[in-house]
């Protein structure tokens, strides 16, 4: 998962596939009250995890100490979301956050889909829904992110 999502970023970026991962396992490590009875409940948690780390770093790269190079990532699929600056990043968060608050299932699916790397098959396996059901949330979540980014 840590691989794929930083496959999308800068490649002279300083944060890498390994210490996203020791980052992520902090996380999850020193929350000894997590527990996860299911697949879905720990891919969820993992992606929005990476998902807020991610957020971080591009906002410590916006300060001025830190400076930073953005280079264009895209949202896979028809309707591509292009984020090319650490601001763009930090409105995708902003944005996701309201997609939440409108529809908690389809923002799910893109942190799923996005942050984590899941296929919309194994998604659809996680949450045991109609793979449809997946793909209508993915098409519209990239809809409204689109439109709240732009």
């Amino acid at each position: 998962m840590a691989g794929n999502q930083l496959a999308r970023g800068s490649r002279d970026a300083t944060l890498d596939t390994t210490a996203l991962v020791h980052e992520l396992y902090l996380r999850v490590n020193t929350n000894r009250e997590l527990q996860f009875e299911h697949d879905a409940q720990f891919f969820a948690y993992a992606a929005q995890a990476m998902r807020h780390l991610l957020r971080d770093r591009a906002r410590d790269r916006l300060s001025l100490r830190a400076g930073g190079e953005w280079r264009r990532i895209t949202m896979t699929g028809n309707d591509e979301i292009a984020l090319e600056t650490a601001d763009e990043t930090l409105g995708l968060d902003a944005a996701l956050d309201q997609l939440s608050m409108v529809d908690p299932r389809a923002a799910k699916v893109v942190e799923l889909r996005y942050f984590a790397g899941l296929t919309l098959e194994q998604i659809a396996g996680l949450f045991e829904l109609n793979r449809r059901t997946v793909d209508r949330d993915w098409r519209f979540a990239r809809a409204f992110l689109r439109t709240e980014i732009d």
